[in-house]
């Protein structure tokens, strides 16, 4: 039967060999198996294929032969770097602009501090970022806690003017009667970046909502006013000598708002700040024409508006922006704790396109009468009752609706509270009840509802 199927599908049985014995008939064909030979380590012939030179990567007529792979300039042509050869030239143009703008921009910063440098530390003791650090234990301990704290070592240098950003540079001032503190910005063009200038400018001109670039100073003067005790960090051995100066000294004035502003940036200056919004406009025979003057009462103008400052205004022309003497907030208050007031000194003004220190000799005049504007404050800002209760109207008016609108928060959130309360007392009692019982109680509760929509259309009726 073997046989038979063995023929049927063409196979042929191998005869086993005479030499093995019949325990080994199943492995005769490994048996018969031919010993392995050892690979050849002798090259082969290179084929035809193989011996022809590689292809270059664009199809030159020209075909360059392949050779070692460190032969750059064997294997690669210009034409392998137009790409890079298109973008390296508008690489290197952002890299000089960055440079080239940032550079102008601090030139510009270093220009305006040494041209107000001088009249800045006159009028103040400390100037800039620098101070004292405080001794080390070694100093303490090898020559005494008197002579480590008068060391030299220990001065820090004044760096006058700060970088914060590319385009803005700070500075501040302290140590001055009258003045608790001062600060100055000076914001420039994005020179380092054009395309985003050109950007700005363009939406400007479309937009009134979005302000047109432009290099101003902008210096804030905070007062004392009769604080010094809260403002000025002392010991506690020189508190009580500290009170005795103080209380011969009077720095505090009226709190009002009053402004002298450049007519072109009235509409803008009103809408941008809260405290601006609370005055009137009117000009002034005296002040060019334009100029105009912001205040919520007439005195207050006459005794500020000294000839001095309108010759310094008009000394200063196009360059001058505002001048702002204010105790409210530049934002509108929204919570009854943002109404405190804080009396400050703040002037604006543009920067000339020349880096020369004597470029700002038009508003130097006018830097200066700023300066020792809280003075003129302490000693002549004190006005009658009539024109004080005037002021307090408007402000007491903003704090009432102030107050009304935080009673009505408070009265929405009882309301809430209530209404959550009885919603909780309402799923207590219905989890206590049985199925019938529940059926009832929201049949009683909708006729309720019912009667009570009855009654609303029966008054509106």
């Amino acid at each position: 039967m073997d046989g038979l199927i063995k023929g049927l599908f063409g196979g042929s049985k191998s005869a086993p060999s005479a030499a093995s014995s019949p325990d080994d008939a199943d492995f005769a064909d490994f048996a018969g198996a031919p010993a392995p030979s050892p690979a050849s380590f002798l090259p082969e012939a290179a084929s035809p294929i193989s011996a022809q030179p590689a292809i270059p990567t664009y199809g030159s007529q020209n075909a360059v032969p392949y050779t070692k792979w460190y032969r750059v300039w064997e294997r690669v042509s210009y034409r392998d770097f137009w790409q890079e050869a298109f973008i390296l030239p508008f690489v290197l143009a952002i890299i000089f602009l960055h440079v080239w703008g940032r550079g102008k921009n601090k030139r510009k910063a270093r220009s305006w501090i040494q041209a107000h440098a001088p009249m800045l530390e006159k009028e103040f003791a400390v100037v800039g970022f620098g101070g004292r650090k405080s001794p080390s234990i070694d100093d303490v301990q090898s020559s005494g806690l008197a002579k480590a704290t008068l060391s030299a070592d220990l001065e820090i240098p004044s760096e006058l003017l700060k970088e914060k950003t590319a385009q803005e540079y700070v500075t501040y001032a302290t140590g001055r009667q009258n003045v608790a503190s001062l600060d100055a910005k000076i914001k420039l063009f994005k020179r380092y970046n054009p395309g985003y200038l050109v950007a700005e400018t363009v939406m400007a001109f479309f937009m009134d909502s979005i302000k047109a670039p432009a290099e101003r100073m902008e210096v804030t003067a905070y007062a004392f006013d009769g604080k010094e005790k809260d403002l000025i960090p002392v010991p506690k051995q020189e508190r009580d000598s500290l009170e005795a100066r103080v209380k011969g000294l009077q720095s505090s004035y009226d709190g009002f708002v009053w402004a002298v502003v450049n007519k072109d940036g009235m509409r803008q200056l009103r809408d941008d700040r809260y405290d601006i919004s609370l005055t009137s406009t009117k000009d002034h025979p005296r002040l060019p024409s334009w100029v105009t003057v912001m205040s919520e009462s007439a005195e207050v103008t006459e005794t500020l508006l000294t000839p001095e400052l309108i010759k310094a205004i008009e000394q200063a022309g196009d360059a001058f922006e505002h001048l702002i003497v204010t105790d409210q907030r530049e934002d509108k208050p929204l919570k009854l704790n943002e109404t405190t007031p804080r009396k400050r000194t703040h002037l604006s003004l543009r920067l000339p396109t020349s880096t020369s220190p004597t470029a700002y000799a038009s508003t130097l005049p006018l830097f200066t009468l700023f300066l020792r504007l809280p003075d003129l404050l302490v000693s002549s800002a004190h006005f009658r009752s009539e024109v004080l209760r005037k002021i307090r109207a408007t402000r007491e008016s903003e704090i009432a609706k102030l107050r009304k609108v935080d009673e009505d928060e408070k009265a929405e959130e009882r309301k809430l509270e209530g209404d959550k309360k009885k919603k909780e007392l309402r799923e207590g009692k219905l989890k206590g009840m049985g199925a019938e019982e529940q059926r009832k109680f929201l049949e009683r509760e909708r006729e309720k509802g019912q009667r009570k929509q009855g009654k609303r259309m029966t008054r509106k009726a």
